[in-house]
């Protein structure tokens, strides 16, 4: 096969790449490891940033979002006692969206169907080639067995963290922190008890009321690393997201719900630079990896490849390389001031059983709550700088 650019993965990275390729007369072919179903329905991110909203929109992918699509204005920050609501329309004019990943790729793949876009799912050894140079390749075999090769100008590395893509970056710099605590995570169908995100510090440790839908909530506790989440009855989860959450303090009720999902998500940063090696460019989890209690996963991603696309389009189409060589260096100002909020949020909020922390939180906390600054701050960089920022 023949193509401009080859792109490794089909989750939203990948598949709002080709996207937006084609609308720029750029072709692309695209494969992925697993089953269509099985990408269609990764539980991951749910919380779509201002700017990440605007892109799918101007793209055409944003009707059913705006249709089915929950806007919220801010979230609510908690510790025992007190719990203060931030708005962001309000702080810097922009707010989130609620608009689970699962839709999101649904939406792409309605839309690259619609357009003939020729993906290869459930391949096995993806392998690339010759990305020093101007002739690159990627060879796999398809689900029939047929070992397949594709050459490309370019390749687009969206496969995520443990793909063949990041490593085919030669003496890439890695900085990484692994984070002594994950996020006991479930999905229950049982309507939210709360309009907008609950964000408790609590001394038991960090919860997050979430949600999906309207029937449909997504909560998380802080445990320890190596927990195995068959080992929580679905009682206990109940009563430990009600003391953490602040169930009965000032009439406020969690409502609990039958439980139709449970996972353990250990929590760390990755970053790795740069994004680019000749032929072959990274984009996503590929390249970085955040906490999700800033909720930047996703939308750092939809960033990288807004970036990356005009970089593509302009030297397939143009001959003009100079975006191209500016990719990495662009989409990493963005990557770093994720990966510090993310970082920043998740030390404020996840307990480390040290009383002199605790104090430190709660003292960032009430600034983050009562003074201006310190909201307009957390506001800024949770509904979203502008991509390209």
């Amino acid at each position: 096969m023949r193509t401009q650019v080859a792109i490794i993965g089909a989750g939203p990275a990948g598949l709002l790449l080709s996207h937006l390729l084609a609308l720029g007369g750029v072709d692309s072919v695209v494969v992925e490891t697993r089953s269509e179903d099985y990408v269609a329905a990764r539980i991951r991110a749910g919380i779509l940033e201002h700017s990440s909203v605007e892109l799918l929109e101007a793209a055409g992918l944003g009707a059913r979002l705006r249709a089915e699509g929950d806007h919220h204005r801010g979230i609510y920050l908690q510790w025992p006692g007190e719990r203060h609501h931030l708005d962001f329309v309000d702080l810097v004019g922009r707010g989130v969206w609620v608009y689970g990943q699962t839709e999101v790729q649904k939406d792409l793949i309605a839309a690259r169907a619609a357009d003939g876009q020729e993906i290869h799912y459930e391949v096995s050894d993806v392998e690339l080639h010759d990305v020093d140079g101007d002739r690159p390749s990627v060879t796999f075999v398809d689900r029939a067995g047929r070992r397949m090769r594709i050459e490309a100008d370019a390749i687009a590395g969206c496969d995520g963290s443990f793909g063949p893509s990041r490593a085919a970056v030669p003496a890439a710099e890695t900085f990484e922190r692994v984070y002594p605590y994950s996020w006991f995570g479930i999905l229950a169908d049982v309507a939210p008890s709360t309009d907008e995100l609950i964000y408790a510090w609590h001394p038991d440790g960090f919860a997050l009321h979430s949600m999906r839908s309207a029937t449909v909530s997504r909560l998380y506790l802080q445990v320890p690393n190596g927990t195995d989440p068959q080992s929580w009855s679905d009682d206990r989860i109940w009563t430990e997201l009600a003391t953490r959450l602040g169930h009965g303090e000032n009439g406020w009720k969690l409502t609990p719900g039958p439980i139709t999902d449970r996972s353990v998500l250990p929590m760390r940063s990755h970053v790795r630079t740069p994004m680019r090696h000749g032929s072959l460019y990274l984009a996503g989890d590929a390249a970085h990896i955040v906490p999700p209690t800033g909720a930047k996963g996703l939308n750092l991603a939809i960033a990288d490849v807004a970036l990356l696309s005009k970089a593509l389009i302009a030297q397939l189409k143009e001959g003009n390389p100079v975006l191209a060589d500016r990719y990495s260096d662009d989409a990493q100002r963005r990557v770093w001031r994720c990966t510090h909020f993310s970082w920043w949020m998740t030390t404020m909020l996840h307990t480390s059983g040290e009383a002199f922390d605790a104090q430190l939180q709660l003292s960032q906390l009430r600034w983050v709550a009562k003074s201006q600054a310190g909201a307009t701050g957390l506001a800024e960089n949770y509904a979203g700088l502008p991509i390209g920022y």
